[in-house]
């Protein structure tokens, strides 16, 4: 019977044509938006991640109700012990020391008074330890615009749009000021070892970075952190963040120190659970929305080929095949159809979505007064999914839309065939 059907299909072209071409279309802007979504959200999900939440944050609880402040004077100390306890608990997550702060960099001229100055946001990273990864996880040698990856204690490397506008170049000295976890003043002088382009506007503009140990020597932070990140590989597992927290904080639940450590994991951060599953429910929207519009249009175009197979029906059912057989073979007929459109909708989708992923959008030009973590080129990102997902809307709006306008079989009176068949 199905190969019968399938010569029907290939045979008969404007019987399959136009259902062919809708559910290619409609499978293909399927498989395109949410290899869309999947990049955006994936995408800014990980830069929240690498730059700020981590999969897992550990903080001091005094810091964790202030951390929007970067409150330093509240950070942790003898992180060192900490990190060995959470390394021999978690061996499979990286755990790395972080700690951000603000101050204003200062550029002097050749007579040595001040020729320029702008307000700094410095994070400082792990970049000179032998075994560190964090240099990799920040990409930082790839963002390099000019100069080199820092090679010794007393060096920075700031954002190439910052650079610019400080006039400075590779080579060039300046000084930062800023205040100690204590709140005295502290100034120290760097070399720009390079500057260098993320792609999110606002730390291209104001960021500076330097060793986690010049900071600590500077903050007067010794073995202080005022953040330690856990990252469990390249992507984010919610259950096992979940799971670890909770373990964690459980160990000091009876301690009323305020300083005693917190475990956040990344989607109780930055609203990004919100986000997580806001893009869940986009996919399944988009599905809906789809097998709807399909649907409506199939449903019609089955009508129309109802009535120009009229007469078809009718000499089958005064052969003596049944309504339900006849009924039946539509479905049949509907599914190869709809597996057809959603093959070719789906490698069209993917050929769009893999382009997208290596190219991908640019956002730049919206985003020029945006400090917010949200990279400048949007991509699509191609994951498993996509390759079956297209056929939901695909063959279920066609089998929809044909059970729906096939109706019109059962409604066919027998007495009135042979009268049909003699006009």
């Amino acid at each position: 019977m199905i190969s019968f059907i399938l010569k029907g299909i290939l045979r008969d072209k404007s019987r399959s044509w136009l259902p062919i071409v809708v559910i290619t279309i409609g499978v293909l802007l399927t498989v395109t938006m949410i290899g869309y979504i999947n990049g955006a959200f994936r995408d800014m999900i990980d830069q929240n991640a690498r730059f700020d939440t981590g999969h897992v944050k550990i903080m001091s609880r005094a810091y964790a109700k202030k951390q929007d402040q970067v409150p330093n004077d509240l950070a942790l100390l003898e992180v060192t012990p900490l990190i060995q306890g959470l390394q021999k608990a978690h061996p499979t997550i990286d755990w790395v020391k972080r700690i951000k702060f603000g101050g204003l960099l200062d550029v002097e001229d050749d007579k040595g008074d001040s020729r320029t100055q702008g307000y700094a946001v410095g994070m400082a990273y792990d970049l000179l330890s032998p075994n560190s990864t964090e240099s990799n996880r920040m990409k930082i040698e790839a963002s390099l615009v000019s100069g080199k990856m820092l090679q010794q204690s007393g060096e920075a490397i700031i954002g190439y749009e910052f650079a610019e506008r400080l006039q400075l170049k590779p080579g060039d000295t300046f000084t930062f000021f800023g205040n100690t976890m204590e709140g005295s003043m502290t100034f120290k002088t760097f070399t720009l070892a390079g500057t260098i382009r993320y792609g999110i506007v606002g730390m291209d503009k104001t960021a500076i970075i330097v060793d986690l140990l010049d900071a600590q020597n500077l903050l007067d932070m010794e073995d202080g952190a005022g953040e330690i990140l856990g990252f469990q590989g390249d992507f984010y597992k919610d259950e096992e963040a979940a799971s670890m927290t909770n373990q964690f904080n459980a160990q000091y639940e009876n301690d009323k120190d305020e300083f005693a450590p917190e475990m956040i994991h990344l989607k109780a951060q930055n609203g990004l659970g919100e986000l997580i599953d806001q893009a869940e429910s986009m996919t399944g929207g988009f599905i809906f929305l789809f097998v709807l519009a399909m649907s409506i249009v199939l449903w019609n175009t089955g009508l129309l080929g109802g009535l120009r197979r009229y007469k078809e029906f009718g000499i089958r059912l005064a052969l003596g095949e049944g309504k339900g057989r006849i009924y039946m073979t539509n479905i049949i007929e509907a599914v190869i159809i709809g597996l057809i459109g959603s093959v070719i909708g789906t490698v069209l989708g993917l050929g769009i979505s893999y382009y997208m992923q290596e190219v991908g959008i640019d956002v730049s030009a919206y985003l020029q007064e945006s400090s917010m973590i949200i990279p400048t080129t949007i991509r699509s990102r191609i994951t498993p999914d996509l390759f079956y997902i297209g056929f939901i809307p695909g063959v279920l709006a066609m089998v929809f839309g044909t059970m729906l306008a096939g109706r019109g079989i059962y409604k066919r009176e027998t007495a009135q065939l042979f009268k049909e068949l003699e006009v």
